[in-house]
């Protein structure tokens, strides 16, 4: 029998998902192909409606090869392994005469641990050792999770968090579930043999293709302890998340809450005088805390350096003293050493690294309304680590609607640790950029305007002209609008006034759960929602619901984020632009993604309207506008209404 060709694959696994083929798709799956046959390296865009999942899972699973897929959001995961893994797996069986293997992978904590559930959790000194069953008041919402996730630990198979619904609390699932560092070992756990991680393991170790997600892949790279199978081909789809989640990962942070709770937890499993030391510590890092200022700490204040390296020498000491105590009053002795070791080593390794100083960190102080303050440190670029530790060995495939800034792919490239494209050289990477376009006709279908007659957004204070400006393209829409804004009390500011003006129903992130919000933005036309940053990329939304979205500012990252501000530093003192490296690709990656809610069907029409005059005037607006898709450009605020309300009125007439 031949080798079924790509197109009749691709075909097969199209009509089997109910899709329509599309021109990009197909580029997409021979690009993909290719790039797997000759283990080099693709970056390709591929616009929203192109079926990208299905672009790169036919190729993949015709090559044969153990295929990891990681994604940035839930959302994404769960699609892929219900919904087009099965249905693609079985169009394509007859074919290929086989039939691929899935699995899901995540973090540890992410599952069931049996032992916590049966054993309790180790609970810290004043509140002694006690089955958080029983303590919880059954009357309390956390008591009444925990009867909840009692019951659902008898019937899941999975044992993944995701599987529980409805969800809850973190505060909850902490009480069944521990982290890798936590977690006794197989060998050693009472339940190893029934493990849900374990389990989860064993089968990715035999799937063909192993879905994941992208701080499971940082974890891998970073941590240098494989915790995914070994495969040849890696596909990261969401890829313009894959940086911030691997800076995420690859970040450390020490609060005195965190510190105290350390020492509760090791009083009992060291000799007195260890303890001591690590209480002096923990009090001396306690009384620097309190002065501590937000803002980048260029150098390590003295009192800090000392605090930290009294800090990492009682650390030490203790995590060897745990090993030698045995104290006989303490029950299921081996679980409370475990979590105290993991809670100790977690701070010896932060304080280590910031006395340690590398010049490839950034260290800076924050300070939190409920938590106060923490000191965290950072790499300064992630990309020398993905260089080294993505692109080896193996062909990577990253994909998203949003990879192609100002006109190419070179910016989220350098991002990566990867070379301009057609660079050549013997440990630089190959890898090519591909824009398969959109199944979307964006002059058509949308109108980007940009209010060029507002004033320029101050850092402070507030924008009278811009909340009159959205009043009217919001009643012009007839409501229908997302808004998208820079920060939390830029939304909450605009809620509370346009409230007061418009008789619209305005829903604001954070008064409800996100997917509640969305269902219920979706469900009414006239229903507005407002919010910030997980909003520009987490809505979709087809159809009358969305005409208007609304970017109050361009979404430059702060000036006083200490991170964004010393990767722009290190670009301006290596000779290039930092404004333009950092600041302005961060924000045309989120305006690219903002302004990609609007057309999520080939019926819909509308509006991206920017409220910054900026994004008309400034040198750097032609960059950030090419980001965008290529919806029909206009500043005249006429023209915007008058389009806002033909497509309400058209909307209406359809009984929409």
């Amino acid at each position: 029998m031949t080798k079924p060709s790509l197109p009749e694959l691709l075909h097969a696994a199209v009509t089997a998902v109910g899709g329509t083929e599309r021109p990009g798709q197909a580029a997409m799956a021979t690009a993909v192909a290719e790039a797997v046959d000759d283990q080099s390296h693709l970056l390709v865009q591929a616009g929203t409606g192109t079926g990208k999942s299905l672009g790169y899972l036919v190729p993949a699973l015709a090559h044969g090869e153990r295929v990891v897929v990681a994604t940035a959001t839930l959302a994404l995961q769960r699609q892929l392994v219900e919904r087009d893994l099965p249905r693609t797996v079985d169009a394509l069986h007859p074919l290929l005469r086989r039939r691929p293997q899935f699995a899901m992978l995540k973090g540890r904590s992410n599952y069931l641990c049996l032992h916590r559930l049966h054993e309790g959790v180790p609970q810290d000194e004043e509140e002694g050792l006690f089955d958080q069953f029983e303590a919880a008041a059954p009357s309390s919402k956390l008591g009444q999770d925990l009867l909840r996730m009692r019951d659902w630990a008898d019937e899941t198979e999975t044992g993944d968090r995701d599987d529980l619904t409805p969800g809850v609390s973190d505060r909850a699932w902490a009480q069944i579930s521990v982290s890798s560092r936590e977690c006794l070992g197989a060998s050693k756990c009472a339940y190893g043999a029934e493990c849900f991680a374990e389990q989860a393991r064993e089968r990715a170790k035999l799937a063909d293709v192993v879905v994941t997600n992208h701080a499971l892949l940082a974890i891998d790279a970073i941590e240098g302890a494989p915790v995914l199978p070994q495969h040849e081909v890696l596909i990261v789809d969401e890829a313009h998340e894959l940086v911030s989640r691997v800076t995420g990962v690859a970040t450390g942070e020490l609060t005195p809450g965190q510190v105290n709770r350390a020492v509760r937890r090791a009083a009992k499993l060291v000799n007195e005088k260890a303890a001591d030391v690590l209480q002096t510590a923990s009090e001396g890092f306690e009384r620097v805390m309190e002065l501590a200022l937000p803002g980048r700490l260029e150098e390590v204040p003295e009192d800090l350096g000392y605090a930290l390296m009294a800090l990492r020498d009682a650390a030490r000491t203790v995590i060897s003293a745990i090993g030698a105590t045995r104290d006989k009053s303490v029950q299921d002795e081996d679980a409370v050493r475990k979590q105290a070791l993991a809670s100790v080593e977690s701070i010896h390794a932060v304080a280590e690294r910031i006395t340690q100083g590398s010049e490839y960190d950034v260290v800076w102080y924050e300070r939190h309304d409920r938590f106060g303050a923490s000191v965290r440190v950072a790499p300064l670029s992630v990309s020398g680590l993905l260089r080294e530790k993505l692109f080896s060995e193996r062909s990577v495939v990253l994909t998203s609607a949003t990879l192609k800034l100002g006109g190419d792919f070179n910016g989220v490239g350098a991002s990566l640790g990867l070379a301009p494209e057609g660079t050549a050289g013997e440990d630089v990477p190959q890898w090519k950029g591909l824009d398969v376009g959109s199944p979307f006709d964006y002059p058509k279908q949308g109108i980007l305007y940009v209010a060029r007659h507002l004033a320029t957004p101050g850092r402070e204070g507030s924008r009278t002209d811009m909340l009159d400006e959205l009043s009217e393209l919001m009643e012009a829409a007839g409501g229908r609008t997302l808004g998208l804004f820079s920060s939390m009390r830029a939304a909450k500011a605009a809620a509370e006034e346009l409230r007061g003006r418009l008789e619209k129903p305005i829903l604001l992130q954070g008064e409800e759960t996100l997917g509640e919000l969305i269902k219920n933005f979706a469900a009414d036309p006239e229903t507005c929602l407002f919010g910030t940053l997980s909003l520009w990329q987490g809505v979709d939304v087809p159809g009358p619901s969305c005409q208007l979205v609304v970017m109050d500012r361009i979404p430059f990252p702060r000036p006083d984020d200490p991170l964004m501000s010393a990767r722009q530093k290190a670009v301006e003192e290596a000779g290039g632009n930092g404004f333009m490296a950092v600041a302005a690709t961060h924000a045309a990656l989120l305006m690219a993604q903002g302004a990609g809610r609007l057309v999520r069907a080939t019926g819909d029409k509308g509006v991206v309207a920017v409220l910054d005059p900026r994004l008309a005037n400034a040198r750097y607006g032609s960059y950030l506008r090419a980001s965008l898709p290529d919806f029909w450009y206009t500043t005249d605020r006429n023209q915007a209404r008058r389009s806002l309300a033909a497509i309400d009125a058209a909307a209406k007439a359809d009984g929409r």
